[in-house]
């Protein structure tokens, strides 16, 4: 357990290969999977190889500010939501950055829109790194 970090039940990471900073995201030890909110998933081939188009709000205070981002594809998964629903979604890799560490995590891509947070970091992406204090918001990070 020791050179874990020590997180809250809310943080702020950046995910630089998406021009996302300071996104707020809610830290679930109950979730496996993490989750982005994006908008109009397009998955495609090209070179023999499996690739999604989305747009992403990097201002969640400004909806009107959209990137498109491109990536590789690097797999589906069945999520369960926490209303019990089954829904495939995408799976992408990218870095994250948060309190001063960066490592990669797989994200799935899903229409997080109706939730308080528009991301969740699950169990698989802590693993081996973070420990959850849930008394605690904000422990490495600053409030957006």
């Amino acid at each position: 357990m020791k050179n874990k970090m020590i997180v809250g039940a809310l943080e702020s990471c950046d995910l630089p290969e998406l021009d996302l900073h300071q996104v707020q995201m809610r830290v679930d030890t109950g979730a496996a999977t993490s989750s982005l909110h994006v908008d109009n998933i397009n998955e495609f081939m090209k070179d023999g190889k499996r690739w999604v188009n989305f747009d992403i709000h990097p201002d969640v205070h400004n909806v009107d500010t959209v990137v498109n981002k491109t990536l590789l594809l690097k797999g589906k998964k069945v999520v369960k939501s926490s209303s019990a629903d089954k829904e495939k979604r995408v799976v992408i890799k990218t870095a994250i950055q948060l309190g001063g560490q960066e490592w990669v995590i797989k994200l799935t891509l899903t229409d997080r829109s109706s939730m308080k947070n528009l991301m969740l970091l699950g169990r698989e992406a802590m693993q081996g790194r973070l420990l959850v204090d849930p008394s605690h918001e904000f422990v490495v990070s600053d409030r957006d």
